[in-house]
């Protein structure tokens, strides 16, 4: 690891579930959910303050509007989410059938469709039902399609440069796949790329940096893990100071600063006494690589 790298405790403000961070530049903010405390949060490095509105399930992910505000994925719902009045419109609940399921990650492509994934929940301590999964595309007229079923836990998830490839992870999987894209249909046509080694544990979120290569942030591993592409190799550690590491994006003014989740649920009360940092968000800097702007869900 470059000593030139620098990573800092920026939101103290612990999150059970701190997930799916996205950098806001119109309101040059952080935004992620809390999955776990059924909160949207948005943090000002400006005046370090961190506003939150509360829903009524579990949100997990959430993206910018073309409109302003953003689209969310809570339970087995899409809606949007009006961080003004704090009212959220369900545009279409999914999955009814399956009461146990919500959903967890999600992104915009890059021509402002909305591609978010379910799992299963625990219905105890290390048991779930497997394969209950699915992916879906939320088009900007409302219309949803199936892309990928049979997941466990569909998570992190982003688009090549060129817009050829479209990544995902399957966090039981313990692998990020790719697959062939079609940026004008929103269709993916699959070969492992990466299969994580045992001490980096599971893959949970993702993001893309300008470079075109991929940061995993893997949960129970305590780090993200630069990968690329196109060898399929691992290219780079950093390690951070908690282990239930769980997203990532790049932001700030010029996209150079990466921001790290992470969660203090599924820690027992003796681990939690050695992991002060458990739940915080962290800021790393002198990667030396910037990240892109996100997409815009474009309705």
């Amino acid at each position: 690891m470059s000593s030139s790298i620098k990573i800092e405790s920026v939101v103290k403000e612990k999150n059970r579930m701190g997930e799916c961070p996205v950098w806001e530049e119109r309101e040059n903010a952080l935004v992620y959910v809390d999955i776990n405390s059924q909160k949207v949060c948005r943090w000002s490095p400006v005046t370090n303050e961190v506003q939150s509105v509360s829903v009524d399930a579990r949100v997990s992910s959430v993206a910018l509007r073309q409109c302003g505000g953003y689209v969310i994925t809570l339970g087995t719902r899409f809606a949007f989410l009006d961080w003004d009045t704090q009212e959220v419109t369900t545009i279409l609940e999914l999955e009814q059938d399956k009461p146990n399921n919500r959903f967890n990650d999600g992104k915009v492509d890059p021509k402002g469709r909305f591609f978010a994934g379910t799992m299963a929940e625990e219905t105890a301590p290390g048991v779930r039902a497997r394969r209950q999964g699915a992916l879906y595309t939320l088009f900007p007229d409302h219309s949803v399609i199936k892309q990928l079923d049979q997941l466990d836990i569909s998570n992190g998830l982003d688009w090549s440069l060129d817009h050829r490839t479209f990544f995902h992870i399957d966090s039981l999987s313990y692998a990020i796949h790719a697959f062939s894209y079609d940026v004008h249909t929103g269709k993916i046509g699959t070969h492992l790329l990466y299969h994580l080694e045992k001490e980096e544990q599971m893959p949970d979120g993702m993001c893309i940096d300008a470079e075109g290569k991929l940061w995993v942030a893997c949960i129970d591993g305590g780090r993200v893990i630069r990968i690329d592409p196109e060898t399929g190799k691992r290219i780079q550690t950093v390690r951070l100071p908690t282990p239930r590491i769980t997203s990532c994006c790049f932001g700030g003014k010029d996209y150079s600063e990466m921001y790290v989740t992470s969660a203090y649920d599924g820690l027992d009360e003796a681990t939690l006494a050695k992991e002060p940092h458990a739940g915080e968000i962290f800021k790393i800097t002198g990667l030396g690589v910037k990240g892109i702007p996100q997409n815009f869900y474009a309705a």
